[in-house]
């Protein structure tokens, strides 16, 4: 990036001209550029303004990884996910003022500890999301630069399919950005991400790659895959939830309330309920103590039971063809993850 696009000057403090101080804070420099995937991107006007309203600066104090961070070093935040979706739409289609406005949104109604929570008394991220583009402080934003805030609605909502939603089971730029990020925070991903993306193309709204490329990104959809059903996952998050639930039996708190919190506010309200307080220290401290086994136990035995809502395996385009047709052996690959336990018993020791 050319130094003289990310430096703002300090005012004169009256000993002569300021020295300029380099920034790579999103929204004063005008060129973002992404850790990941070296993108450099001019930021327009909405996207600024974007990234200065609360419910998006909200998304750097949610985890990405949710509760799993707990037990793994995936740390990195649901705003840098977010800036990572905004780059390679960017990327790809980067006069798309529309589509890269409905980027940095896609998100923003993620619930604290990203999808942790979903479902429970009936939240749902999207619909959250739906909202908050909907009103302010978004919205006015929005109508500011002219953007349609229903049209972003509609976009996030797959009408008309794009390189966001794509279509069901064809892996998108959402998705994509997921994997990728992911399997560099834990070291299982050996490419370079930028030499990844050179390779792929977008083919009716979904990704696609050479066989090489292809057999890559399947591999870390299998990985996550199976870092979703393991212990790391399973058993903060099935902890996580049950707190939650008490939260909301045994406080004011409602669920819309719960739903706006950031992480650690919701750590907070944990430490401060007496029914929740010793179990949160369990799960930060002694999650050594937490036993997992794949599939319902004995009602004798002590703790409970958790499903996992669903298990991703969206699959690229191989050469703009279906895998299924272009790469067999790939396909199986996918299909051999509906094999994966989706319900557990846990308890503590």
């Amino acid at each position: 990036m050319d130094s003289r696009t990310d430096q703002r000057s300090l005012p004169d403090s009256g000993g002569g001209a300021a020295s300029p101080v380099p920034t790579h804070v999103v929204g004063l420099a005008p060129v973002f550029t992404d850790p990941l995937w070296r993108i450099s991107v001019r930021l327009n006007p909405v996207e600024v303004d974007l990234l200065r309203t609360r419910p998006l600066r909200r998304l750097h104090f949610v985890a990405h990884g949710g509760a799993s961070t707990l037990s793994t070093l995936q740390s990195y935040s649901r705003l840098e996910h977010t800036l990572g979706v905004l780059a390679l739409v960017a990327h790809f289609r980067p006069e798309d003022e529309l589509l890269r406005a409905a980027a940095l949104l896609h998100d923003i109604g993620h619930l604290p500890m990203s999808h942790t929570f979903e479902g429970t008394a009936g939240l749902n991220h999207h619909a959250l999301g739906a909202q908050s583009v909907r009103t302010a402080p978004v919205r006015p934003v929005l109508e500011k630069h002219g953007i349609d805030a229903g049209a972003v609605v509609a976009l996030l909502d797959g009408q008309p399919p794009s390189p966001l939603t794509g279509h069901p089971g064809l892996l998108n730029l959402d998705h994509l950005d997921s994997y990728v990020r992911s399997g560099r925070a834990a070291g299982r991903l050996d490419a370079d991400p930028a030499a990844i993306l050179a390779r792929l193309d977008l083919k009716d709204g979904a990704v696609s790659a050479d066989r090489d490329t292809a057999a890559t990104l399947v591999d870390l959809v299998c990985a996550e895959a199976r870092l979703h059903t393991s212990w790391d996952n399973v058993g903060p998050v099935s902890v996580v939830r049950r707190l939650a639930r008490q939260l909301l039996d045994d406080t004011p708190l409602t669920p819309a309330e719960l739903a706006r919190l950031t992480d650690p506010q919701l750590w907070t309200a944990f430490d401060s309920c007496a029914t929740t307080r010793a179990e949160s220290a369990m799960i930060r401290y002694e999650p050594h103590r937490l036993h997992v086994i794949a599939g319902r136990a004995p009602k004798d035995r002590p703790g409970w039971d958790f499903s996992l809502r669903k298990i991703y395996s969206s699959a690229p385009l191989v050469d703009g063809e279906r895998i299924e047709a272009s790469a067999p052996g790939l396909a199986a690959e996918l299909t051999a993850l509906r094999s994966l336990p989706t319900d557990f018993h846990v308890w503590w020791s």
